[in-house]
């Protein structure tokens, strides 16, 4: 049974993640919290993953760095000292102490599967802490000593939603995914009926806000004399991202800032055309950021600052977006034009190499992640490792281990979502927003780009049923490279290559294979770059990626050959 894809379990809420499915996956997941097992994790034991985080006993601790120390964590990332039960923070000695925090997004189908949710994990004799409505990086921030689940679809469609696992904040890991899969295919019983559990209301969302104002103080300088725009999307990092900017002292400018599950102001998901609104709005087209807006109950008025002043965007210094659930964030300058997200990452992955003081200081990327990423950190005196898409924690897993005792992994990144060692084990959109504006305060965000090698960069989605995926890409391997014979090619995480400057852009042989029309240019070259196919794992995709000065043509040209796999896959 294949339940997870690269970010939990997503789905349309009546066909996929029905409340039938949430309580069979919380009665799995309250297994684990109860520490019992069945059947088929006695089968699977000795096939689990050594980075299977649930029995990992190795010899790779270290001392914690002063960030970390300074966070509440240990060398490898984990949580130290007691935390308080009553705000959600609690760290017992095992995950197995502390039961089960869950929460979810404001979705209108939240609240009937978290109730289903919750009755899986107690029916499994584990104890379920509500955390209500929040964002997933609070969540998580919650499930530090324990387990916990969110109820979010992140940035897909309103009628959507998912499931995602957490333990001790760190995402389910594969071993951890398959142990649920098979729990829920067996279709486990309850527990006897005297060992079932109840729950209990907490409120982990203060203790987070606080945490995070505090680990941003580290960075930059204060945002006293900013002003910060944040498009929260009608999702929960309304409840946060406003909140956390403010009490670091910048003047907020919050749109779509009520939570609202049919998202009314603009879809979920943040790109160039979905943010429309906001970036009329900070490049001072007075009135564009309230199309569409309805307001509601705990909002932040659009265009409307703390100080009650209306605002036409001409004095935004930055603007933040965010998805659904707030783990995604995209950041605009003061033109309202959206910087590069690899530009972003290069950033912060530059800021955290420099601040580190160990002697093997590494960042976790994934495949689709621009050089430039490399070269600032790299320049900084920090190597790169990559990981698929959607296993940034197992990356850091990898790294850690696979590292001396002077490694540490000091930040991880894939596109737009961010993951911050020292703070926690988690993808934190809201920790990015709070430490990006502080750099943003303390140096120009023209000063902090001005190192970074920006070449042109273009991403395509071209459809493709699920059950031609395999297929298409098999084909890719070969195809792909015969356009470019220079390139370097890769294919643990898709068909990626890397181009030097000259590198032909066609093949004189093999035009109907790779889908070339007859008497097509093929002595084009390169400028340089790389190019990544690889497919989506949540939605029927196969996602393009291009980075090269001569983005169109390249771009053009590996459309038509992904294309064509994609139709010779449906013809068989």
């Amino acid at each position: 049974m294949d339940l997870f894809g690269t970010a939990g379990i997503r789905g349309d809420a009546r066909e996929r993640v029905t409340p039938g499915l949430a309580l069979a996956v919380g009665r799995a997941i309250g297994i684990d919290a109860a520490g019992t097992s069945t059947s088929s994790d006695s089968d699977s034991d000795s096939n689990a993953s050594s980075d299977d985080r649930s029995s990992d006993d190795g010899d790779g601790d270290r001392e914690p760095t002063s960030a970390e120390h300074r966070a509440g964590r240990d060398g490898r990332g984990r949580p130290t000292g007691a935390g308080d039960e009553a705000d959600g923070t609690a760290n017992p000695t095992t995950a197995t102490a502390g039961g089960v925090v869950i929460g979810r997004d404001g979705r209108v189908t939240g609240t009937a599967l978290l109730a289903a949710l919750e009755a899986g994990i107690e029916s499994a004799g584990a104890r379920v802490h509500r955390a209500g409505v929040l964002p997933t990086p609070a969540l998580a921030y919650a499930s530090r000593g324990r387990r916990g689940v969110m109820v979010t679809a992140s940035h897909n469609p309103p009628a959507d939603n998912g499931i995602k696992c957490f333990e001790d904040g760190e995402e389910y890991d594969r071993a951890g995914e398959g142990r649920i899969e098979r729990r829920v295919a067996e279709r486990v019983e309850p527990a006897a009926f005297e060992e079932w559990e109840t729950g209990e209301r907490i409120e982990p969302l203060p203790g987070y806000r606080e945490a995070v104002r505090t680990y941003a103080r580290g960075h930059g300088t204060s945002l006293e004399g900013l002003t910060v725009a944040v498009d929260c999307a009608n999702g929960v990092s309304g409840l946060a991202t406003p909140q956390v900017l403010r009490a670091l002292g910048a003047e907020v400018v919050a749109l779509h800032a009520n939570v609202d599950g049919f998202f009314p102001g603009r879809p979920s998901k943040p790109t160039a055309e979905t943010l429309g609104d906001l970036r009329a709005f900070v490049a001072g087209e007075s009135g564009a950021a309230n199309e569409g807006y309805e307001e509601g109950e705990g909002s932040e008025a659009d265009t409307t600052s703390e100080t009650g002043e209306t605002s036409d965007g001409s004095d935004v210094d930055l603007a933040i977006a965010h998805d659904g659930d707030g783990d995604r964030v995209v950041v605009l300058d003061g033109e309202g034009e959206i910087v590069h997200e690899d530009t972003i990452v290069a950033i912060l992955a530059e800021r955290y190499t420099r601040a580190s003081d160990a002697g093997d200081p590494v960042v976790v990327t994934t495949p689709n992640a621009s050089s430039r990423i490399d070269e600032r950190v790299e320049a900084a005196g920090g190597r790169i490792e990559r990981v698929q898409l959607g296993a940034l924690h197992e990356g850091i897993a990898a790294a850690r281990e696979d590292g001396t005792e002077e490694t540490s992994v000091v930040f991880a990144a894939e596109p737009w979502k961010h993951i911050h060692p020292a703070f926690g084990p988690w993808i934190d959109g809201v920790v990015s927003a709070a430490v990006v504006s502080r750099l943003v305060a303390d140096a120009d965000l023209d000063i902090l780009r001005g190192p970074i090698a920006e070449q042109p960069y273009e991403k395509t989605e071209v459809d493709c049923p699920d059950d031609r995926k395999r297929d298409a890409m098999d084909r890719l391997e070969t195809r792909l490279p015969e356009i470019f014979p220079g390139a370097t090619v890769t294919t643990e995480y898709g068909v990626r290559l890397d181009m030097d400057a000259g590198d032909g852009a066609g093949a004189e042989s093999g035009e109907a294979e790779t889908g070339a029309e007859d008497g097509e240019d093929r002595d084009e070259t390169v400028a340089g770059g790389w190019v990544l196919v690889r497919p989506s794992g949540t939605e029927p995709y196969l996602r393009i990626y291009v980075e090269s000065e001569s983005v169109g043509a390249v771009r053009d040209r590996v459309l038509g050959v992904v294309e064509s796999a994609i139709g010779d896959a449906e013809r068989e």
